[in-house]
């Protein structure tokens, strides 16, 4: 489980601090696929790094699996990392590696032999179906393609965590529907707790279990997905819902989770 206990992340001092995270308390159950929604700067993704610590909270907590590891350094930090993968937007591939050895990078780190290094992103890519791509460059590939590399990439260390960052922001609807359809397989058939950030409704309702909605730095709602979509308590939310509605009554969305004219899968928080 991953637990955060009344956390606060600010930069600056002093007069200058400015608060991005206020009092964050939030359980994340192992094996879930929670989502945290909201719009540009409402600090989904300080809250989500957080978790690796690539942000350090001013105040609070962070609780994995009953450790606190808010202060972790060297070692320790080390293996808490290791144990985190994590998907960007713009994938963050290496342009002069092939897949195959973008895979193979955290391995490498690790000091992993050449052999079992293969041998697991061999697998990796079989699993993300990029079997074929083996020896080709990013440039080589589409958007889709590369975000399944940087997934291979992310589970070569068999993390228990993954964190999403908008993974699929940059991609086409039909690209977006894969890519959510493999990230949904590798939580059930690797039993990986995924962290989903995202600005879109429809995202947070074909992948997630739960989702918290942050505004402002603050959790101001927190549920089950397809429950707090049918009835709302936070004010962007409804707003959200209700914005999705009137795009739907004005003929459709042709958003990828919306093909039924759902009345949540439309609207991106701006």
């Amino acid at each position: 489980m991953i637990k955060f206990e009344h956390l606060h992340k600010s930069y600056g001092e002093g007069r200058d601090a400015h608060e991005v995270l206020h009092d964050v308390n939030l359980d994340i159950a192992d094996g879930e696929v929670f989502g945290i929604l909201g719009s540009s700067g409402a600090g989904k993704s300080t809250l989500v790094r957080c978790i690796n610590l690539l942000e350090r909270p001013t105040k609070g907590s962070v609780i994995i699996d009953g450790n606190d590891v808010t202060n972790a350094t060297g070692a320790e930090l080390a293996r808490l990392r290791s144990s985190i993968g994590m998907i960007f937007q713009d994938f963050n591939l290496f342009a002069q590696r092939t897949v195959l050895r973008n895979v193979t990078f955290p391995l490498e780190l690790h000091h992993v032999s050449a052999d079992e290094r293969r041998t697991r992103a061999e697998r990796l890519l079989d699993l993300v179906g990029l079997s074929d791509y083996a020896d080709r460059y990013p440039s080589q590939l589409s958007g889709g393609q590369q975000q399944r590399v940087a997934i291979a990439r992310a589970l070569a260390n068999n993390p228990s965590i993954m964190l999403c960052d908008e993974a699929t922001s940059a991609l086409d609807s039909t690209t977006t529907v894969q890519i959510l359809d493999l990230l949904r397989r590798i939580n059930r058939e690797m039993n990986v707790t995924m962290v989903v950030i995202t600005h879109s409704l429809a995202v947070a309702r074909n992948i997630c279990d739960r989702i918290a909605m942050i505004d402002g730095g603050h959790i101001v709602e927190v549920g089950e997905t397809e429950a707090l979509f049918r009835n709302p308590k936070s004010d962007i939310l409804k707003t959200l819902i209700a914005s999705a509605d009137a795009q739907n009554h004005r003929g459709g969305t042709g958003v990828p989770g919306d093909e039924g004219g759902s009345h949540t899968a439309a609207t991106e928080v701006k």
